[in-house]
């Protein structure tokens, strides 16, 4: 078990993960245990069955990652994981109304044009 405090995490968070590869990692804040970090590869938590979809599907959700790169993540064709996330009702296209607006004039312009 390796140990580091929050200011140490706070300066150089990739010690802190290079260490969590190797071994379970404590965060101390101030003599305290706050945090505890666990590399995911080496506990072998995205092998159990399940689990990269859901992962994948939760970071998708919540905007950290890009379709293509859940999708990726989840071992899915991007079409599949489409289909997977749709049929959860996660919207797979988030257009505000001013992009929406901006697309459609766009596809005025290449219908006119055509």
């Amino acid at each position: 078990m390796e140990t580091v405090n929050v200011s140490s995490l706070k300066n150089n968070p990739s010690e802190a993960l290079r260490m969590a590869r190797k071994d379970v990692v404590i965060v101390m804040n101030r003599d305290r245990p706050d945090a505890l970090m666990v590399g995911i590869e080496a506990a072998g938590v995205l092998e159990a069955p399940g689990v990269r979809p859901a992962l994948a599907t939760a970071l998708f959700r919540d905007g950290q990652l890009s379709l293509v790169r859940a999708a990726r993540l989840a071992q899915m064709p991007v079409a599949r994981f489409v289909d997977h996330v749709s049929r959860l009702g996660i919207p797979v296209i988030r257009l505000d109304e001013r992009e929406t607006a901006r697309d459609m004039d766009t596809l005025d312009e290449w219908l006119a044009s055509s």
